[in-house]
């Protein structure tokens, strides 16, 4: 797993991007803070920018570099959830401007899986995470269902746990620093 982690450093460090195997499904993964590199991801995905990207942090101290305020429940719903959940927070900070969604905000989740956080915890920053899919198409629920032109996109395909049982996607939970909370997927 070493030799995955520093290859995958390697990459990230130099503005590429990788494919990876999330808590949830695989994902194409940049550095959160180089914005030309979050750039090549909605590239590759045929994506509009206006679409946010989530990211992973590998724990509540990063979490808290990335945005202004993390609300008190935050931490609940991180600590209580039965399943990875990505919590969409307020006025994001320390990130690739073009990861925020139009209304200034940003989805963030703190990384469950073994690999993915000894990754981000190495790499210091936060890691994009998006499904390995062009946009509009459906999301791939084991590594053979990727796309050809993914796989061929992608700088680096990590070289692990090559059929992922859990291809769920995460919930999905609004928190405003209002205090409001929406559920936008379960």
């Amino acid at each position: 797993m070493n030799e995955e982690i520093n290859k995958c450093i390697e990459v990230l460090q130099n503005g590429g991007l990788i494919l990876y195997p999330t808590d949830t499904i695989w994902g194409i993964g940049c550095d959160a803070t180089n914005e030309e590199a979050v750039k090549r991801v909605y590239d590759l995905k045929k994506r509009k920018d206006s679409k946010a990207l989530i990211c992973l942090v590998a724990n509540d101290v990063m979490l808290e570099r990335t945005v202004e305020e993390v609300p008190e429940v935050a931490y609940d719903i991180i600590d209580l959830s039965t399943k990875p959940t990505t919590i969409i927070y307020d006025k994001p900070k320390g990130v690739a401007k073009n990861l925020f969604a139009e209304d200034n905000t940003l989805a963030i989740r703190v990384a469950s899986d073994k690999f993915c956080r000894y990754l981000i915890n190495k790499f210091k920053k936060p890691i994009v995470s998006t499904s390995s899919n062009l946009s509009g198409k459906p999301t791939p629920k084991s590594f053979n269902e990727i796309d050809p032109v993914i796989l061929k996109g992608v700088d680096y395909v990590v070289n692990l746990q090559p059929e992922q049982k859990s291809a769920v996607p995460s919930a999905i939970i609004k928190l405003g620093n209002d205090g409001t909370v929406k559920i936008i997927r379960k």
